[in-house]
């Protein structure tokens, strides 16, 4: 992300509660489920609202000195895998996946805790009325990025599996039935969502950081940002003037990821963690 955020320490009561509630309805999530896989699909359910209660208080500020939205590398992770779990849940209306639920309950019961442990910085004054806007939009952008990674990962298991059994990469199936062409065309789908959404993001960034000079940084964020931009544009013109598929698409997928990851949630894991400051 181009605008900068910072850490302010340690979370209160108001975001340690949900995030613990949510924390057990994971752990339940993690079951089996034998025959049936109704209770740990609640847990997930559970789990997710009670996870979403707890990014609340946190941007909002519940419960800390002064008021103003806040935030971090945590709960910037944390919005992410909730974003991603609530994808999966559309989906599973549509195909179960019980591999993916564990996968995404092993995912939450990670960054849950972490994000109410660094909560981020408070902000009274974030500069602009943009600025909320700007992290929201950024935040929906690493969702569905991480939602393309997760199908893509799924992806290149299933292509993996077909090319052990010698068997035709077009025409056969993926996880549970899921045809592979269908897969893939969901999993380029987010990509496309999420580098609209990103380049909205980075363009507010861009004419907020206009209006407000103090705002904009030319440092390590900036630069990843538009590099994974750039990737994902790279990947997007590939596919539709090269017809790039399979592990070619999906490893430029990984490494656009890698780079979001690294422009904000590293960046400020260095700040706010390593170094002990929030600017």
């Amino acid at each position: 992300m181009i605008l900068p955020i910072g850490s302010d320490g340690a979370a209160n009561v108001w975001t340690w509660w949900p995030a613990f509630v949510a924390t057990l309805a994971y752990i339940v999530a993690l079951a089996p489920g034998g025959a049936t896989q109704r209770v740990p699909n609640v847990g997930l359910v559970v789990g997710w609202l009670f996870h979403a209660l707890a990014l609340v208080y946190d941007v909002a500020g519940v419960g800390a000195e002064g008021s103003g939205a806040r935030f971090g590398f945590a709960p910037a992770m944390s919005a992410t895998v909730w974003l991603v779990i609530g994808v999966h849940e559309v989906e599973s209306r549509l195909l179960p996946l019980p591999g993916v639920r564990r996968l995404l309950a092993v995912a939450a019961l990670l960054v849950v805790p972490l994000a109410a442990a660094f909560p981020g910085e408070v902000r009274p004054q974030a500069g602009s009325g943009w600025l909320p806007l700007h992290w929201l939009l950024g935040i929906v952008s690493y969702g569905l990025f991480g939602a393309a990674v997760l199908h893509a990962l799924m992806l290149d298991a299933a292509e993996r599996r077909l090319r052990a059994k010698a068997a035709p990469l077009g025409g056969g199936t993926g996880p549970l039935g899921l045809p592979l062409l269908r897969l893939e065309r969901l999993t380029f789908r987010f990509v496309d969502a999420g580098f609209v959404v990103l380049s909205l993001a980075l363009l507010l960034g861009v004419a907020t950081s206009l209006g407000t000079p103090r705002l904009w940084r030319w440092d390590h964020k900036t630069v990843f940002s538009l590099l994974g931009w750039a990737t994902f544009a790279a990947l997007i013109a590939g596919r539709r003037l090269q017809g790039w598929r399979g592990r070619r698409a999906t490893r430029w997928l990984y490494v656009g990821a890698g780079l979001l990851v690294l422009a904000y949630v590293g960046s400020r894991f260095v700040l706010e963690v390593l170094l002990m400051r929030g600017r």
